[in-house]
């Protein structure tokens, strides 16, 4: 699954133009690098977000295409 989809069926970020966005800007760190909105995303990957001055670091744990809202925090686990 793209990165910028992943971002957005997770919904750790809402739009998937503003996750596209968030990448092309370097905000968003695939393993600790960073990387394009069409990077691949694989179970166990690490995602660091740049908030501002606040950052997420979650790990993927699946990679559904659709997700209802209460499913999409089980898509990913909170590192710190």
């Amino acid at each position: 699954m793209r990165l910028d989809k992943f971002l957005k069926v997770s919904r750790l970020i809402k739009r998937r133009s503003v996750a596209a966005d968030a990448c092309g800007a370097a905000r968003v760190l695939l393993n600790g690098k960073e990387a394009k909105p069409a990077k691949e995303v694989k179970i166990g990957d690490e995602i660091e977000i740049l908030f501002g001055a606040s950052r997420l670091h979650v790990r993927v744990t699946d990679t559904r295409e659709v997700t209802k809202k209460e499913d999409a925090q089980t898509m990913y686990e909170v590192i710190d």
